[in-house]
């Protein structure tokens, strides 16, 4: 059941071959938020209640026969299967990738980037915390009255401790990140935001991004011992200049809802024989990404400033 539940989340991934206007108003929407999660936990609660009860209907007596089991009760089933989505939302919280946690009341993107969608680190503690009980002899061990404790427990335990103070850590050095980036200049302006996207091999590599009044910089962010940091060494990328074609453009249905989705959006506008193409991307993603969360939308307009086209496109596809 925790399994299950753990997993069942990720139903709304389907919306990608829909496209990625579909994906984008679905995905780590629907079961990802508090309401689509409760509902999400008390289906798959009720689907094990209902399969183990038809096992005890369908078993044959002598399958039966021995210690009985009491029948699998649905408050149970659903604090196991409740654990699992909790879990699987608050990851997804602290991969970056964000997700609507109040839909469908409000559309808010929450998002706290300290770990990748996968982590090597994570994975190494789950295995080690399975691995080491065992090699250290923490199961199968008899308290004094005889009878046997639960296995796993103290491994279980000693992991959980183990990825939280990770997790800690993790948080520490993005704000340390973070700090660091809204400390300096970039090119004479101050930065308006700033962001610090992590590495999944490395927990001292930061990806910075920072926010001016005519700039998005891009920098890596040096948190571990006292190295020193250099705003001079951030990659700029220039915003447009205010322009009647950009307004237009940015006031469009899909550029909205993309910029309530996007972290750090960036707009360009070039200038084409029949009128303008309108771009816009979100920074957070680092540029070659393939990830479907990486979207971009893009807006024709004619001479007129009228909407030839809109659409939202995965990056993948512009990519070579």
């Amino acid at each position: 059941m925790l399994v299950v539940a753990g997993i069942a989340p990720d139903l709304d991934y389907a919306s990608y071959f829909g496209g990625p206007e579909s994906f984008l108003r679905w995905h780590r929407t629907v079961f990802h938020s508090l309401f689509g999660g409760a509902v999400l936990a008390c289906v798959v609660a009720a689907a094990f209640c209902a399969a183990e009860s038809r096992w005890r209907q369908s078993a044959s007596p002598s399958s039966r026969a021995g210690k009985p089991h009491s029948p699998l009760k649905f408050a149970a089933a659903l604090a196991v299967c409740a654990i699992g989505v909790a879990c699987h939302i608050l990851l997804d919280i602290l991969s970056g990738a964000g997700l609507q946690l109040l839909w469908p009341f409000r559309v808010h993107w929450f998002r706290w980037p300290l770990v990748t969608d996968f982590d090597p680190w994570i994975l190494l503690l789950l295995i080690a915390g399975i691995l080491l009980p065992q090699l250290f002899r923490l199961i199968g061990e008899e308290v004094a009255s005889g009878k046997k404790v639960a296995r796993g427990g103290a491994g279980a335990a000693v992991t959980l401790l183990f990825l939280l103070g990770y997790l800690a850590g993790r948080a520490y050095l993005h704000g340390r990140a973070v700090d660091l980036l809204l400390s300096s200049e970039y090119r004479g302006h101050e930065p308006l935001a700033a962001g610090a996207f992590p590495s999944s091999a490395d927990p001292f590599d930061w990806r910075g991004v920072v926010s001016t009044d005519t700039t998005i910089e891009e920098i890596q962010v040096p948190v571990a011992g006292n190295a020193a940091f250099n705003s001079d060494r951030s990659v700029a990328h220039y915003k447009p200049p205010d322009s009647p074609a950009l307004a237009r453009a940015e006031n469009t249905a899909p550029a909205q809802r993309f910029l309530q989705y996007a972290a750090f959006p960036f707009a360009t506008l070039s200038r084409r024989e029949d009128g303008f193409r309108f771009e816009l991307r979100d920074f957070r993603f680092p540029s070659g990404d393939t990830s479907a969360e990486n979207i971009i939308v893009r807006i024709d307009l004619n001479s007129a400033l009228q909407i030839v086209r809109e659409e939202f496109r995965y990056e993948s596809s512009n990519l070579p």
